[in-house]
Order: C-alpha cells, then sequence, then structure tokens
C-alpha cells in the first residue's frame, strides 16, 4: 500500500469554494472510480490557513496512474471543476508527495 499526500494551495479568499468542490462534487466521483481517500484537513495553525491537506491510498503506483487517469477525463468531473472555477481559479498550486510507510508505522 502507498500513500499519497496532495497540497492544494488556494488563491485569496478560494478556500470555501475548493472545500464545497470537494463535499459536493468530487469525492462522490471518487467512490464511483474507487479512489479512496484516508483524510481532509485545513490548516488550524501553521504556514498557511488557505491550503487543504488530503491523503489517498493506492494499491500500486499503476493504480494512481490508471485511476487518476480516468478521473481526469471524466465527463462530469471536467464540467463540475468548470462550474466550480467560473468566478476564477481556486488554486494558486499544488503539491503531490508519495508516502512509503516505514516498518513500524500504523498506517500501511
Amino acid at each position: 500500500m502507498i500513500h499519497e499526500l496532495r497540497i492544494y494551495h488556494c488563491l485569496p479568499g478560494r478556500l470555501p469554494a475548493l472545500l464545497k468542490r470537494f463535499e459536493t462534487a468530487t469525492l462522490a466521483i471518487w467512490d464511483r472510480i474507487g479512489i479512496r481517500q484516508k483524510g481532509f484537513w485545513t490548516v488550524a495553525i501553521g504556514e498557511s490557513s488557505a491550503a487543504v491537506y488530503y491523503l489517498l491510498e493506492w494499491e500500486s503506483l499503476a493504480e494512481l496512474e490508471t485511476k487518476r487517469a480516468i478521473f481526469n477525463a471524466d465527463p462530469e468531473w471536467i464540467e463540475k471543476r468548470a462550474a466550480s472555477e467560473k468566478d476564477g481559479p481556486i488554486l494558486s498550486h499544488v503539491q503531490n508527495i508519495i508516502l512509503n510507510p516505514t516498518a513500524f508505522s500504523a498506517m500501511k
């Protein structure tokens, strides 16, 4: 099992639009495709309060690549993303980190 940590850095004032998009559109599409999320976080204390951190779980890099391609090409996702950005872009940039568990990790 591998985990993917994604950090979405929002443009000023756009965090609510990103959270709404996840809650009302993205998660249902992920469920349909079989993308497994382990959790979402916003920053209470730290460098940026305009970021969303989330963790995805994958069997392999091959699964990640296959399902990410399916998601990115999904007509519903393309439509919902465009609608969520009708007032302008939401993200300034995205960080993507692939994590491997240590031998002593509680999450494998």
